[in-house]
């Protein structure tokens, strides 16, 4: 089980953020193994269907190569330029090996983490330096596990070679007695045929080692049940910072509430626990919006700010307990309380023109709160 320099037991898996950070910092899993294996593949491989197309540049090569001008002999400053020519010359003859290795050194990095560039890598690391580190690499587990692939690689290699050393064993025995031509295609074959059995052996090791290499990488970023948390607290925050944010968006919103108060149409009132206050523009709205809502210190601040700015205050016990559990604030009022919302607005009006006589009086609003419609 890894363990924290404290001695505490890392037993919880690397979160996302960890993971990220190992990769900005150029920790990615690597298999040289499967690197090994995909370039060495790739060789065989372009040798096999690229055969004649490499011989041919080779068989060209060879003859510029042996058969230099005459002029070179009486000129030896210019042997050196001829010798870079000829490795140039060299190198464009066995450009699709070439090719075909580079590209398949970009596969190991695909697979076990992506292709990835990281500055931070190529900084000095003094914990390198550090003597300790260097036995713990040497004599720990990670040597361990070198030594088990050394081992494996020489088993798999060596079995692969062996067997095919040992089914054709009396073919090369007869390559002497061949004629040269026909000699050098069955030596040519044999060979292939033993670079194509190593280059499986190889990809073995790597399907063993590639797995093996991602698993230790996650066992080395684990992190311990207190790493999580401090994680968890850097990245969401603390709680008591959230908590003074969410008691700050609140009292800003109760700011903003009390300053919409003034233009309410009227405050229906429960007729202390309960405020709604509602605003309806004809032709702007399609239905009253709720601008302010609050239950006991809330409401009644809210009736406070309506009656020091001459807002009618209405009292309907059910419709204010409806509207504040079925609306929302800055939202219009439910569809279902529209009726019993009419008649309080109305009710407003006829008190906002009357002059004199019969006082208006207000309607009795018997509404289910938790039901369908209103029962005027």
């Amino acid at each position: 089980m890894a363990e924290n320099e404290d001695g505490t037991e890392k037993t919880e898996q690397p979160t996302g953020k960890r993971l990220r950070d190992a990769r900005e910092k150029g920790d990615i899993p690597r298999s040289r193994e499967l690197a090994t294996a995909a370039v060495f593949g790739a060789g065989v491989i372009a040798v096999a269907t690229l055969a004649g197309v490499i011989g041919g540049n080779a068989r060209a090569w060879m003859r510029t190569a042996l058969s230099p001008e005459p002029g070179l002999f009486q000129t030896p400053d210019a042997l050196f330029g001829h010798a870079g020519m000829l490795l140039l010359r060299l190198m464009l003859a066995t450009w699709p090996l070439l090719l075909a290795c580079l590209l398949a050194s970009f596969v190991s990095p695909l697979i076990m983490g992506g292709l990835r560039v990281s500055s931070k890598a190529l900084m000095p690391d003094l914990n390198r330096m550090n003597p300790m580190s260097g036995l713990k690499r040497i004599y720990g587990m990670q040597s361990l596990a070198e030594l088990a692939k050394s081992l494996l690689r020489m088993l798999f290699v060596g079995t692969a070679a062996g067997l095919c050393i040992w089914h054709g064993f009396d073919a090369l025995r007869t390559l002497p007695q061949m004629p040269l031509e026909r000699a050098v295609l069955d030596g040519l074959g044999f060979t292939l045929r033993l670079l194509l059995a190593t280059a499986g052996a190889l990809l073995l090791l790597a399907a063993i080692d590639a797995p093996y290499q991602h698993w230790n990488w996650l066992r080395k970023l684990k992190m311990t049940r207190d790493e999580v948390r401090r994680e968890m607290k850097e990245s969401e925050g603390s709680p008591e910072v959230k908590g003074r944010i969410r008691q700050m968006q609140m009292q800003l919103s109760q700011r903003r509430m009390m300053e919409a108060v003034p233009g309410a149409d009227v405050v229906v009132v429960n007729p202390t626990h309960y405020a709604v206050a509602l605003k309806y523009e004809a032709g702007r709205m399609n239905a009253p919006t709720v601008v302010a809502r609050g239950v006991d210190e809330l409401a009644l601040r809210i009736r406070q700010v309506a009656d020091g700015n001459r807002v009618a205050i209405v009292s309907a016990p059910p419709l204010a307990r409806a509207l504040y559990r079925e609306s929302q604030l800055g939202k219009e009022i439910p569809v279902r309380l529209y009726s019993a919302v009419a008649q309080i607005l109305s009710y407003v009006y006829q008190l906002r023109t009357w002059r004199g006589g019969p006082m208006p009086q207000q309607p009795a609003i018997d509404i289910d709160e938790f039901g369908k419609g209103a029962r005027p």
